[in-house]
């Protein structure tokens, strides 16, 4: 069966349509895509629920971050997150951002999405647009829960770190983007599994923006 899983395609397959799907849908703030301000929805579908629940309490770090809001029958759950230490306590808090500014960029449908430009940059920013322009191009959101846990962090030097954790889809289930129409048929299977291995970069505002982004569905590891 035809399943739109919340799964990131690696980012070493980058291609010219992700390039085009990036300029007609986001915007990053790194060089390659400077001046790409939006990600496009895709009209105003019956998919498109305009009720959503609140996103995670707002950090006090002093930086001013955009509003992230899911809709209510979508969310992240993030296992983990308090490590004891600061640093990558804030490295795992800002990917937790990313993730739910992806799948809120990936189910709403809105005019534009600045907090997935906000938390990714570069190749990064680059993989992201292209899974959300896959759901819109393909008329298909989801609705359910998506759980992430075994979330570590790893300095690679100042300013940088890699970001490794697992992911559970199988509470999700492929929404028709048009009619709003959920198929609560499809069973869980492995493909809804996956590992991934992320960099994030630190920016002058001090927010760790995912840089580039590999996974390997199916991940034993994760199951």
């Amino acid at each position: 069966m035809n399943r739109r899983r919340p799964v990131l395609p690696v980012a070493a397959a980058l291609t010219t349509a992700a390039v085009l799907a990036l300029s007609a849908c986001g915007g990053g703030d790194g060089d390659s895509a400077k001046d790409n301000d939006k990600i496009a929805g895709a009209g105003e579908g019956a998919g498109a629920d305009t009720k959503k629940s609140a996103s995670p309490s707002a950090p006090t770090d002093g930086v001013d971050r955009p509003e992230v809001k899911l809709p209510k029958d979508v969310k992240n759950v993030f296992e983990g997150g308090k490590t004891g230490d600061a640093e990558k306590d804030a490295v795992l808090a800002d990917n937790a951002r990313w993730l739910d500014a992806l799948i809120e960029a990936a189910t709403v449908d809105a005019k534009d999405h600045p907090a997935l430009k906000f938390y990714a940059s570069g190749e990064g920013l680059v993989t992201s647009a292209e899974y959300v322009q896959g759901f819109h191009d393909n008329g298909k959101s989801f609705v359910g829960t998506i759980r992430y846990y075994d979330r570590q962090v790893t300095f690679l030097k100042e300013g940088v770190a890699a970001v490794t954790y697992c992911k559970d889809g199988t509470k999700t289930y492929p929404q028709d983007r048009k009619t709003g129409k959920v198929d609560r048929s499809v069973p869980a299977s492995a493909s809804d599994y996956a590992f991934f291995n992320t960099r994030v970069k630190k920016n002058d505002k001090g927010v760790w923006q995912t840089d580039s982004v590999t996974s390997t569905t199916g991940s034993k590891k994760c199951m």
